[in-house]
């Protein structure tokens, strides 16, 4: 990599910014430039894929923004107009805690209001049809019972109908209950703001946040003059918004309300959350005390994931959470493509505005969002100290931040010496979607196009070339790209036959793995070496990182004779080891000593690194394995799979959660909640699966929530799980398949005999200690 020189980040980073700002250095802020590097390309891409017409998007830290880039338009129609840093935003849902829940918060600091008073104390009307116990802490925190929205007729007479019918809503849910994210309950909470301080929202708000932080193009209802340099939104009644509320009910209500309508740049919104940052003050102006912003902030549990005071922490609408950020991070999204996010734990911010209603209101960006806040979160090299952050866990189990590293993978190490090992021989690739390089290309594609690197074939494993497919079996297809024959590794067969090979000098194996025993691909690659011994072919892996890291060994050992396609060799549950390393384990047991094997190693991964900390991109190796969380949890939640449970297959976060019809998810919740699972939360959860086992039907279960991944002891989740199953469900709950992915008769015995969870945990780590010491002379890497 090259040497940096502070003026070529700057000026890469950086457009023009004010300086009270202080635009910094990536290096000099403590962060790695090269993952915000990879936020420019990124956004490109979604622009061209039409999602938005253009973006803003800041990151920066409590002492000054490392990145501020405009990209693409602000308004393309009817005619084009460029995005720039200093674009006004129509934030939407960001209203809610920038304004509103900033606001309530204030007037609990000044003891006019206290949260756990009934909202009906500061407005009385609001006490009709039952409404009398719920309180301002309900509606911060979505829990008041209330409709998300009520109909748009009932603003059309102006505010004081509106607030009217309002007020004689009546609750869905028991106040404190449900978490149901409400529009409604923040405009109650704006209504209550002018009630109690008898200001309206947007002079209080202007009052006491935006002016004190210097944050001038922050407002409800732009004037005139500032209206042409805002985003725009879509058209209402033959024209198009811009610098208009785009939401229906904040307009009927003359542009402001509690739950939507505000306007800002990134800019200024870099400045409220440097004040978060620095606990209530920026520039030596104070907002909010220390303490406030502690109770603001401090993630509470609701019944669908936790939640802050008027902020997402980690629940159902956090798509645009980074997946690296702490759990300290708070923040919130916009309907409109807005969202900022807030990481004290990594003294952090991420702010991404974009216009992705302009022009045709179909565009999605949550996950672009998200992506960008991971990239943010992965440049972060210096985690802030105690004396910066007071409110810092101090969590044992806690790791030393390891410096985040570029790793090559095989093929960028292969692709280093021109691929010299496959020169004048005749190619057979096993890959799919997860085969590319570090800038994203494929191997097939690669070798293709090498004129020294003759591909003849190529080989699918399960899910097919490009990884979409979810079926029992898949026949051989044609790749377009190439024009070459896909013999499928999951379909007639799973092990290469004769006339396959026919023809093929060296078999090549370029495939993500995810570091779980049952993950079917491990078991493509060794059916495909024995393949290759048996007809004297050269066998070739070009090595990728164990998304879980290789330190950690886990879980019982796979009986032998009990080998199959979900379990191909004696190995535990999660094994630490890269495919490479499994390819030599694997040709030394099965004495295959005439197999010419070669591994072509990366560069920079050690043992110790998750996925983010080698700066490659996930890419979702199978349908239902969608980020890296997901990962983490499935050696221990796919273990039950093979029974009745659901475990999340049909929803947005498969192995995120488990449930069932007949599951008591509240109970389970409890019980684990009580138990020693360091680094994990526990939240009762109702889905509907829409495919797979319980397709259509409500089940009930438990959603698992990763707080310090380092501490996850997945698989020892997943036998406590299996223990209170069997002790408190077993009439309901069917073993007769438990065996199929635990591997290991003894445990599945104490499962069923319902013998306590240290002794089983002490066997399987018993059984994982000894694979320790086998695994070492095949281990590549420190």
């Amino acid at each position: 990599m090259p040497v940096w020189s502070w003026a070529v980040v700057v000026a890469s980073l950086w457009g023009q910014a004010p300086s009270d700002l202080n635009p910094l250095p990536p290096q000099q802020a403590g962060m790695d430039p090269r993952p915000l590097e990879r936020i420019a390309p990124l956004v490109r891409r979604w622009i061209d894929q039409g999602q938005m017409a253009g973006a803003v998007v800041a990151v920066g830290r409590r002492d000054g923004v490392v990145y501020l880039k405009a990209f693409g338009h602000r308004r393309i129609k009817p005619s084009a107009q460029k995005m720039t840093p200093q674009t006004l935003f129509d934030l939407a849902s960001l209203t809610k805690p920038v304004a509103t829940a900033t606001s309530v918060m204030i007037l609990v600091e000044q003891g006019e209001v206290r949260l756990h008073d009934p909202v009906a104390r500061y407005l009385p009307e609001f006490a009709q049809n039952g409404k009398h116990q719920v309180k301002v802490l309900d509606l911060l925190l979505h829990q008041g019972g209330l409709v998300a929205d009520n109909p748009l007729s009932h603003f059309r007479h102006g505010p004081q109908r509106a607030f009217e019918h309002i007020m004689a809503l009546k609750l869905l849910d028991p106040p404190g209950k449900r978490f149901r994210y409400s529009d409604v309950g923040f405009l109650v909470l704006g209504y209550l703001v002018e009630r109690v301080s008898g200001q309206p929202l947007d002079q209080f708000a202007r009052k006491h946040i935006f002016e004190p932080l210097g944050m001038h193009r922050t407002m409800f209802n732009p004037p005139g003059e500032l209206r042409p340099l805002a985003a725009a939104t879509e058209q209402r009644e033959g024209r198009w918004l811009q610098g208009e509320v785009h939401d229906p009910r904040a307009a009927l209500l003359g542009g402001v309300a509690g739950h939507a309508g505000l306007f800002s740049t990134a800019e200024d919104l870099a400045r409220f959350a440097q004040m978060m940052l620095q606990h209530g003050q920026r520039n030596g102006r104070r907002v909010l005390a220390p303490r406030t912003v502690e109770v603001m902030t401090r993630p509470r549990r609701v019944s669908a994931g936790w939640r802050a005071l008027g902020w997402d922490v980690q629940s159902p609408y956090s798509s645009n959470r980074g997946e690296l950020m702490s759990s300290q991070a708070f923040g919130h999204g916009g309907f409109t493509g807005t969202a900022m996010w807030i990481d004290p734990g990594l003294d952090l911010f991420v702010i991404f505005l974009s216009n992705r209603l302009h022009p045709d209101g179909q565009g999605r960006v949550n996950t672009l969002a998200g992506r960008i806040g991971t990239l943010a979160a992965a440049a972060v090299l210096e985690k802030p100290s105690p004396k910066q952050n007071s409110t810092q866990e101090n969590s044992p189990c806690k790791a030393s931040a390891s410096l985040v590293q570029e790793v090559w993978c095989g093929i960028d190490s292969l692709a280093e010496q021109n691929m010299k090992p496959l020169w004048g021989k005749r190619v057979g690739l096993i890959t799919n979607h997860t085969g590319r390089d570090r800038l994203g290309r494929s191997t097939a594609m690669l070798f293709h196009r090498h004129p020294r690197v003759r591909l003849v074939a190529l080989f699918s494993p399960e899910h097919g070339l490009h990884g979409k497919l979810d079926v029992p079996q898949i026949a051989d297809t044609q790749d377009p790209q190439t024009g070459l024959k896909v013999f499928s590794l999951y379909g007639r067969t799973r092990k290469p036959t004769p006339e396959m090979l026919r023809g093929i000098d060296v078999l090549v194996f370029d495939i993500q793995d995810i570091g779980t025993r049952f993950y079917t691909y491990i078991s493509t690659m060794k059916l495909a070496m024995e393949a290759a011994w048996e007809s004297g072919v050269e066998f070739v892996v070009l090595d990728r990182p164990n998304p879980l890291g290789g330190e950690v060994v886990a879980g019982p050992v796979l009986d032998p004779g009990r080998e199959s396609f979900v379990g191909c060799h004696p190995l535990p549950v999660r094994h630490g080891m890269t495919a490479g390393e499994l390819a030599l384990m694997f040709r030394q047991e099965q004495k295959w000593h005439s197999l010419r094997l070669q591994v072509i190693r990366m560069k920079n991964w050690r043992r110790r690194m998750y996925w983010d900390q080698t700066l490659l991109t996930w890419i979702n190796p199978s349908p239902n394995m969608r980020s890296p969380h997901q990962a983490l949890l499935y050696p221990g939640i796919g273990l039950l799979e093979t029974t009745n449970l659901s475990v999340g297959r049909g929803t947005d976060t498969p192995f995120e959660l488990i449930g069932a019809p007949w599951l008591p998810g509240r109970q389970l919740a409890q019980y684990l909640s009580r138990r020693n699972h360091p680094g994990l939360g526990f939240v009762p959860v109702r889905f509907t699966p829409k495919s797979s086992r319980y397709q259509g039907q409500e089940c009930s279960g438990v959603r698992f929530l990763i707080l310090d991944r380092r501490c996850v002891e997945p698989i020892r989740l997943g036998l406590d799980i299996a223990w209170w199953l069997r002790r408190h469900c077993g009439k309901h709950w069917d073993t007769k398949r438990l065996g199929v992915l635990l591997g290991d008769a003894w445990t599945e015995q104490a499962i069923l005999q319902n013998r306590s969870l240290e002794h089983i945990w002490q066997h399987a780590q018993r059984e994982a200690q000894a694979f320790q010491r086998r695994r070492l002379p095949f281990l590549l890497y420190e």
